[in-house]
């Protein structure tokens, strides 16, 4: 295995149209949730009286190297403003979490794993001397209560109890004691092994478990390769295993699962949550980052420039609670909900249409896809993601243009005070790769760089191509993009107060109603490729970087029974009931409403 360190927020910085995004996230309700909503405003992690428990420590994961990224120093203020609180609230035996001693056996410790990964992050972010150890007395804290019995592993705690090495590996590396090694043993041995649940993925059951809860399997995948040092275990790509039961019985054309709370089937207007979307995306960043594998960064991208834009509003003021791959409107649904066990305004836009662990969690997303731009290992920098940023350390600064994943050109600008090897990620997808105007082969590519200025220049075509779905449908991919038909919307706006929590505009709920047809089908494969420029919202509906235009035509798809505003799983008919017509299809990302999964006519 080939592992690469990340770099931090001091030395990784966004430009280009990532940057815009990431601006877009903190003008939105990430950069203001502390202000607005009574979980993070009043929290009783900061001494208030509202929820202290995974909130707060869930929109920090995300919200702290957003701050150190953008370089923001209100919102950097902020931050140190809650870690302050958090950290002069810690007892003297190390316990962090607001909760009595007497209420400890009862408070679920997904909570202290979590704020040990949060802290870990803000150490990486500000370099704060405190932190290490202030997670370590937590950790050694957490390891004599687990070990006297005092406490035990249970719920949330028990089915992700993998999250603790993330800061378990952090402070055995600063610190190397016997206890941290002993700690991730109990921790694994109380924990619950996923390996024993696959038959339970294989069809929808409807019920809610923790075994098929979709944001347990998104983070679940990570396991092996986050904990296999710490246990002295051979690593065997397991996640790869448990990945493949997910994706024959759950997956989606973004290549995450099915999860309207919990595993849900292949029915693409089955929703999944957007909790689901970004801790699979950290998973998939911290198993590359463990194994060098190229297969995670490359699913890695399909998630960040497909399913990530899809589930956020263009503001990013308000989310989905789920997303559909086929999404037709966002409307409250009228009789039961069409979830496993979630609520009828699920997928519509809010600012916790279901439950809020979205609102806090949704955060990460981004500012952590920015973070695996560039990585590290001995005297080799890697670009994993080709995302336009600028990595500067002490002695090298590489800067690197581009639009894409909507335009595959890359140009790095290198200022090197020393020798070192550079590597750049090449997409399986690559077709006709040049460098610096050659002719080269599409597989990953290596630098010698020298001191001094250096240039680089790569650029390489992409296809577009049906992929096959169940159902006889396909999707219409090229690149790491899907593409949709989009679907005009008129937004219909809701403002109130739900026990005690108020819904204003801009981050009141919407319902996205459609006003033009989506009943298509691929009439054959003749595709118009056009590239219109990255506007000021990267991800928009009405302005898309990217578009194909493709020959559809209409067809007889229907509603499912009993609903007005959920589109079939399959259509009725497949039989043209209208004349060929080019559509334009904009990516996924770009799509709130939309067609994905379609039928093609003429094979």
């Amino acid at each position: 295995m080939n592992k690469w360190n990340f770099y931090t927020s001091k030395e990784i910085k966004p430009e280009g149209w990532l940057r815009r995004q990431l601006e877009i996230q903190a003008e939105g309700l990430s950069g203001n949730l502390h202000k607005i909503w009574p979980d993070i405003r009043d929290s009783a992690w900061i001494g208030g009286n509202r929820e202290g428990w995974e909130r707060v420590p869930y929109w920090l994961d995300g919200f702290i190297p957003l701050a150190y990224l953008l370089g923001n120093e209100e919102m950097i203020a902020t931050v140190k403003k809650y870690i302050d609180a958090i950290v002069s609230a810690q007892e003297e035996d190390g316990w962090i979490c607001p909760c009595k001693k007497e209420e400890r056996a009862k408070y679920d410790t997904w909570a202290i794993q979590l704020i040990c990964k949060t802290l870990k992050v803000y150490y990486d972010c500000s370099g704060d001397e405190r932190i290490p150890d202030v997670i370590y007395k937590v950790l050694k804290n957490y390891y004599d209560l687990l070990k006297s019995g005092e406490i035990a592993l249970f719920k949330w705690g028990k089915y992700r109890w993998f999250e603790t090495f993330i800061s378990l590996n952090f402070i055995y590396e600063k610190y190397g004691e016997d206890w941290i090694k002993e700690l991730a043993k109990i921790i694994k041995k109380q924990g619950f092994d996923y390996n024993t649940a696959t038959d339970l993925w294989e069809k929808p059951s409807h019920t809610w478990r923790m075994t098929t809860h979709i944001v347990n399997m998104g983070m679940m995948l990570k396991t092996e390769a986050v904990s296999h040092d710490l246990l002295d275990e051979p690593y065997t790509d397991n996640a790869e295993k448990l990945r493949e039961i997910l994706d024959k019985y759950n997956g989606t054309a973004f290549e995450g699962f099915t999860g309207d709370e919990v595993l849900s089937g292949l029915d693409p207007t089955k929703g999944t949550e957007c909790c689901a979307v970004v801790e699979q995306m950290y998973s998939y960043e911290e198993i590359f980052a463990h194994t060098g594998d190229n297969k995670w960064a490359e699913r890695l991208e399909m998630l960040g420039f497909n399913a990530l834009p899809a589930t956020l509003s263009e503001d990013m003021w308000t989310h989905q609670y789920v997303q559909q791959v086929n999404q037709v409107a966002c409307q409250k649904t009228m009789i039961m909900a069409p979830w496993s066990t979630n609520g009828p305004y699920a997928h519509t836009f809010g600012l916790e249409p279901n439950f809020g662990c979205c609102t806090a969690n949704f955060n990460q997303g981004w500012p952590k896809f920015a973070l695996s731009a560039f990585m590290h290992n001995d005297d080799t920098i890697l670009n994993a993601v080709m995302l336009p940023s600028v990595l500067n350390t002490d002695e090298v600064k590489i800067k690197l243009e581009t639009n894409y994943p909507f335009e595959n050109k890359m140009h790095y600008y290198i200022d090197a005070e020393k020798e070192f090897n550079f590597a750049i990620r090449i997409p399986t997808f690559a077709k006709k790769l040049k460098v610096n105007g050659e002719i080269a082969e599409a597989n990953d590519l290596k630098f010698a760089i020298e001191q001094g200025k250096t240039e680089i220049e790569i650029e390489f075509e992409a296809t577009p191509f049906f992929k096959k779905r169940p159902n006889d449908l396909y999707a219409l991919q090229m690149g790491s993009l899907l593409f949709s038909v989009p679907i005009e919307y008129e937004k219909e706006m809701r403002e109130y107060v739900k026990k005690g929590v108020e819904r204003k505009f801009p981050y009141c709920d919407y319902q996205f109603i459609p006003k033009t047809p989506w009943n298509y089908g691929f009439s054959n494969d003749g595709f118009e490729i056009k590239f219109n420029g990255i506007g000021n919202t990267p991800f928009s509906q009405n302005t898309p970087p990217l578009t194909i235009k493709a020959n559809m035509q209409q067809i007889n798809w229907g509603l499912k029974f009993p609903y007005r505003s959920i589109a079939r799983k399959t259509p009725k008919s497949t039989k043209p009931i209208s004349d060929v017509q080019k559509i334009e299809l904009c990516p996924y990302g770009c799509a709130r409403l939309r067609m994905t999964e379609m039928p093609v006519l003429r094979k």
